[in-house]
């Protein structure tokens, strides 16, 4: 939650610290924070094996707690930085050490059972969003102040998280669970090769990328697609982000869980995937800012999607290899968000600046829409690999 939080603060404000920095306009600003995240990205892929598999060695608790102080250093860099070149650096910086995500991952499927993976992987959800009705509501408040301020207030809560890690998390991998280190498995392109051979998690993976390619469409251009198509200040933006937390917070604690028992996570996953579909094609021509607002809580409801997948494919290997399997799903994730701010970036400028042929700020969730549908089929075709998994 304090993560997330810290991640609420900066969306809101990176439009205007990148004009702040480089004066470019609000299509030329998509950009850079396309290439920004797509740079963060880049090295979560390199990374996020590596560190998994050092959390398979070492244990999950001092990977969970350095990750943090790195991050907690890397928004004071950011709040510092004078030019987008000292912002590239920072996002590399964070992005080689940010494995909070998948650490946590792997620390709660060390403690959870089969069959309670799914659900537990939305509890974590819920916390990130429950942490995006916070930070963007602070990040509001704290914009008066500067721009620069959300993210050294960004920067205190995640040393305060590795403080709170080190006092209070205990260790979730005994020693005798722990396997020796090896740089074969920490090869992201070796370990991606190694989860095709296990049985459905290859498919389940190629689902999860086209999703999450798609739903990066979200923190990879929200904050300029409603500043240029509606004119929202930072304290509107920061608003609609906070609602968003809120409808997904209450998906993935009550609603996930509810879904999951009565319809179990093929379905869960299968129902997330249509409703992301058309709430991406209704953000792309939606016109009136309030419809806007009150469709939110149908577009969280493709929050269903990522922690369903997860649980499915973490029911499939070893108690021994959650580490690597934590460590592969977020190399995916990021793959897909090297690709998704590149290419929503690249849409959004070229349909909204001054000289485009077809205005339009809402192409790039019509790309995402597309890109969903085609993760549906996937999920659709591999249906009988599953089930004839399950008969064997």
């Amino acid at each position: 939650m304090l993560d997330a939080i810290g991640i609420g603060l900066i969306i809101p404000v990176m439009p205007a610290l990148i004009n702040e920095i480089s004066r470019a306009s609000i299509s030329d600003a998509a950009w850079w924070g396309g290439l920004l995240g797509s740079t963060y990205a880049l090295m979560q892929f390199l990374c996020g094996p590596l560190l998994g598999n050092l959390s398979d060695r070492f244990g999950r608790r001092p990977v969970l707690i350095l990750s943090l102080v790195f991050m907690g250093l890397d928004y004071f860099l950011i709040a510092v930085a004078p030019s987008l070149l000292l912002l590239f650096i920072a996002r590399v910086i964070s992005g080689i050490t940010g494995a909070t995500y998948s650490t946590a991952a792997a620390y709660l499927s060390d403690t959870s059972q089969k069959g309670e993976r799914a659900r537990n992987f939305g509890y974590i959800g819920g916390a990130f969003g429950v942490g995006f009705i916070l930070g963007p509501i602070v990040s509001a408040l704290l914009v008066d102040f500067g721009v620069r301020m959300p993210f050294i207030v960004a920067g205190v809560l995640a040393l305060s998280n590795a403080f709170f890690g080190f006092l209070i998390i205990p260790e979730s991998l005994p020693a005798e669970k722990r396997r020796p280190f090896q740089w074969r498995r920490a090869n992201p392109l070796t370990a991606l090769l190694r989860i095709r051979h296990l049985p459905m998690v290859g498919s389940l993976m190629m689902v999860v990328f086209l999703y999450t390619t798609a739903n990066n469409v979200y923190p990879s251009i929200w904050s300029f697609y409603t500043i240029e198509k509606f004119a929202w200040n930072t304290q509107m933006v920061s608003i609609s982000l906070a609602m968003y937390g809120v409808c997904a917070a209450v998906i993935q604690i009550v609603i996930l869980n509810l879904m999951i028992k009565h319809l179990g996570v093929e379905k869960t996953s299968t129902i997330g995937m249509v409703i992301s579909v058309i709430s991406l094609g209704f953000l792309t021509v939606v016109d009136n800012p309030i419809l806007l607002l009150m469709g939110l809580p149908i577009t969280a409801l493709g929050a269903v999607v990522s922690p369903a997948l997860q649980g499915m494919m973490a029911d499939q290997v070893s108690d021994q290899e959650q580490g690597e399997l934590q460590g592969v799903f977020a190399s995916v994730i990021s793959i897909a968000a090297i690709i998704s701010p590149l290419m929503m970036s690249f849409i959004f400028q070229q349909f909204t600046k001054t000289d485009t042929a077809i205005y339009q700020p809402g192409a790039p969730f019509l790309a995402a829409s597309i890109i969903t549908l085609v993760a549906l089929w996937v999920f659709y075709l591999s249906r009988a690999e599953r089930h004839n998994s399950h008969a064997r």
